[in-house]
């Protein structure tokens, strides 16, 4: 499940694998635990990123091992585990910047992540991180995490509870 941050993907997947008895990965987890380890917040990381390719091959060694093991069942809650992870059902969560923005700023649980002021601070944290994610895939994989066409299923979720978008993707797959 990919989509940009505050598109529920992570509640999303957290969700479908409980529902389904499936196991849950999450990139968002390793990249929060490559920023503590180095005393940063993971919108610091994206930026380090940019310039240190370690970061990405770090995180995206461990989802691309996920093609060994075809027979086991699990949720990947991750922006590039589509391109890593060719064999699997790709569903992407879209979202208003709006929202997404006002989500982020609103989820007090949210770790790794600087605290925004504003909505307005955190709707321009969301826009600059995306395009240096964007741009950085793009330079380093030739892919486009905006593009649709790279997933099997796209749904909007700024005007859909979480609960709904399991429904929507267990009736689509009959899982």
């Amino acid at each position: 499940i990919s989509g940009m941050l505050g598109s529920g993907k992570s509640t999303v997947a957290k969700l479908l694998a409980k529902k389904l008895g499936y196991e849950y990965y999450s990139t968002g987890n390793a990249q929060r635990e490559i920023a503590k380890r180095r005393g940063i917040t993971t919108f610091e990381l994206n930026h380090l990123a940019d310039t240190d390719p370690s970061i990405d091959e770090e995180i995206d060694g461990v989802f691309r091992k996920f093609n060994a093991v075809p027979s086991k069942n699990f949720i990947i809650d991750s922006r590039m585990a589509f391109f890593f992870i060719p064999n699997s059902i790709k569903i992407k969560l879209n979202v208003s910047v709006e929202e997404a923005g006002k989500r982020i700023f609103m989820d007090k649980e949210r770790t790794g992540e600087k605290k925004y002021k504003t909505i307005q601070e955190s709707i321009d944290s969301l826009r600059e991180r995306r395009r240096s994610e964007v741009d950085r895939f793009k330079r380093i994989y030739h892919v486009d995490i905006d593009n649709d066409e790279n997933f099997d299923y796209v749904l909007d979720s700024t005007l859909r509870s979480p609960e709904e978008i399991v429904n929507l993707i267990i009736h689509k797959y009959k899982l």
